[in-house]
């Protein structure tokens, strides 16, 4: 059995994953991007866009995972084909870094999804506006997160800049949603797959800022399905997170992927049996999943988003610690930024959502105030 694993990338992910591996009895080692970075605390610093040093901090481990996906599949190809243990793998992974290839992938595993088109022309871009009601959502097929390389546009024209850029370019129908939720899943190279109930995130401002767990009144079993069916047709290992738009009439539809702990499974380290990140070092290293039953009826999670006034957060502690509730800060060590994720708040209750978003709200206010 594997007993050491490499995170590439030193973000808050990384920075969540290094308790659950010291738990397991694991060492676990970072390659950073930066100097001070969230997980600096088992990181060493290097450019994870070359061979070489990534092939050389590969040397120190035996499973290689991701804070992020944006290492070049060209290089993860290579370390494949010399041996190392790369997880989830490159094949998978593209589907993750390019959304035109997920949008063909879904598509012929038959998973429900928007109205798409791949464009490289105004004219191309015209007519599936002129088809969807005269408005559409255009990406860029690489890049983009938190609401960056999305816009919605309801002429050619719109898109003219991206156009002439020459990137990659995908259209898709501008869903007419009620939420959105999330479905987080894990699968092990062996197979197994465990999914834990499905969320609701509200965004703000293209940034996720509140999961609601579980989301209220949800199919759970399609959910699950469509999860599972990803994961298995893209052979998906570890975390992955299906992010749905939920329609009037109760369809889900498939937005985005992720393979990797997610953003909306932040609320599992205190509201789960097991959390995304404990689970996820568990399905790279192949080893049995654990359990994604709820450790609380309900669960709600805030983002701390750096407000219009520098705050780390860290300042109010003492107020919000005194608060008698079911509140767990989390802060990530990031310097402060205007709307950056600096950390997040999860608050437990057996009585309702809205009672764990009140006790949530109290202590964000707390750290604000």
């Amino acid at each position: 059995m594997a007993k050491t694993l490499g995170v590439i990338g030193g973000g808050q992910l990384a920075r969540m994953m290094i308790v659950p591996a010291i738990e397991l009895g694991f060492e676990i080692k970072v390659l950073a991007e930066t100097v001070g970075s969230p997980a600096k605390l088992a990181s060493t610093v290097g450019d994870y866009t070359d061979l070489n040093t990534v092939r050389e901090f590969a040397k120190t481990v035996e499973v290689i995972t991701f804070d992020h996906e944006h290492v070049p599949l060209s290089i993860l190809e290579t370390l494949v084909a010399e041996g190392f243990n790369v997880q989830p793998n490159p094949q998978a992974l593209l589907f993750a870094q390019n959304k035109l290839a997920m949008r063909k992938r879904l598509a012929e595993l038959g998973v429900p999804i928007p109205d798409w088109a791949e464009v490289s022309s105004a004219s191309e871009i015209t007519s599936f506006i002129q088809n969807n009601g005269g408005v559409a959502i255009l990406k860029t097929a690489v890049g983009g997160y938190d609401g960056k390389g999305v816009r919605l546009i309801r002429s050619a024209e719109d898109a003219a800049d991206w156009l002439s850029s020459g990137q990659q370019l995908l259209i898709e129908e501008k869903v007419e949603f009620v939420r959105e939720l999330a479905q987080l899943s894990a699968r092990t190279p062996s197979g197994q797959w465990k999914a834990w109930p499905v969320v609701e995130t509200i965004q703000r401002d293209g940034v996720c800022a509140e999961v609601h767990a579980p989301a209220a009144n949800a199919n759970l079993e399609l959910a699950s399905k469509i999860a599972e069916s990803i994961a298995a047709g893209l052979n998906v290992t570890g975390v992955l997170a299906v992010e749905l738009f939920e329609t009037g009439d109760g369809r889900l539809l498939v937005n985005e992927l992720a393979m990797r702990p997610h953003n909306s499974g932040h609320f599992s380290i205190e509201g789960s049996v097991t959390s995304q990140f404990e689970q996820h070092l568990r399905a790279v290293l192949d080893l049995p999943l654990g359990s994604t039953e709820g450790a609380s009826a309900y669960s709600v999670m805030l983002n701390l988003l750096g407000p219009d006034t520098p705050n780390t957060f860290s300042e109010r502690f003492e107020a919000a610690w005194v608060l008698e509730n079911n509140s767990h800060i989390h802060l990530y060590g990031k310097e402060y930024r205007a709307g950056r994720k600096m950390g997040h708040i999860t608050a437990l209750s057996s009585k309702s959502l809205d009672d764990a978003r009140e006790q949530a709200q109290a202590t964000y206010n707390a750290l604000l105030a």
